[in-house]
């Protein structure tokens, strides 16, 4: 409907498995949506945060995803960051490397994550 009415591209909700995201692309192209489709993507930097989010909206936390939360010490601020941060990096090389025409970080507030994503996608060429 956002399309039809003139919409120029999408922005997805966040995820945590890729999957989700090319098959939805696909879907869109089925039903004849040709704009570009921006992966939203949400760097982990607090749990409960992120469990919220993911409630509300729907969204999965795959198991990997999960064990690597479980192994940070808890109240680690700065582990749970940077494994947000890692975890963002390898979903935006990847998206970024199989076709998206960009992403869309989500800062919820919480900027210097986005930013380290930036800066170091930018280093490695992809943005």
């Amino acid at each position: 409907m956002k399309v039809s009415a003139g919409a120029e591209f999408i922005i997805t909700n966040f995820f945590y498995d890729n999957r989700f995201y090319f098959e939805f692309c696909a879907r869109c192209r089925a039903a004849g949506i040709a704009v570009p489709i921006l992966p939203g993507i949400t760097p982990i930097t607090s749990v409960k945060l992120m469990t919220s989010l993911a409630e509300t909206c729907g969204a999965s936390i795959p198991e990997e995803v999960r064990a690597g939360l479980a192994r940070i010490a808890e109240g680690d601020a700065a582990a749970l960051a940077a494994f947000g941060v890692e975890l963002a990096l390898r979903q935006a090389r990847e998206l970024l490397q199989r076709g998206a025409p960009g992403i869309h970080v989500c800062t919820m507030d919480r900027s210097s994550a986005a930013a380290a994503i930036v800066r170091q996608l930018r280093s490695e060429g992809l943005l």
